[in-house]
């Protein structure tokens, strides 16, 4: 008797879509990080916002978080566990943030939770099967 599971083809699908998805957003976070650093002269900044941080300072953030999330994809291909957990984090934080754009945009705001969802499962129930591929 076999203790080896058979990878599911689904799984492995959203795992990479994961992937894709997390340098795709990682990459424009860190642009969007960049122009705010650069030119943070640019950006209208008002005094109604709840934490009180320079365009510079959101430029770092951005920065910052924008690698994490890129390098996390990266590594994702690789089945790395740290990435995975990355993943879910960033995953799960999307789908909260889905919700508050049901009332506005119900199709866009349920959607993005359901990816949300299938993107948390793949990583958390098959992430291993991309790193035995």
């Amino acid at each position: 008797m076999s203790s080896q599971r058979e990878p599911s083809g689904w799984a492995i699908g959203w795992t990479f879509f994961a992937a894709f998805m997390m340098i795709l957003v990682g990459g424009f976070q860190m642009i969007a990080g960049f122009a705010g650093i650069i030119n943070d002269d640019r950006f209208a900044v008002t005094e109604d916002y709840v934490l009180k941080l320079s365009t510079n300072q959101w430029g770092w953030i951005h920065l910052l978080f924008g690698l994490l999330i890129l390098l996390a994809g990266i590594a994702l291909f690789k089945g790395a566990t740290w990435a995975r957990v990355v993943g879910v984090v960033m995953a799960g934080i999307s789908g909260l943030s889905a919700f508050a754009y049901i009332p506005i945009y119900p199709v866009w705001g349920i959607m993005i939770a359901a990816v949300a969802i299938a993107v948390i499962w793949a990583l958390t129930a098959h992430g291993r099967d991309v790193a035995d591929l």
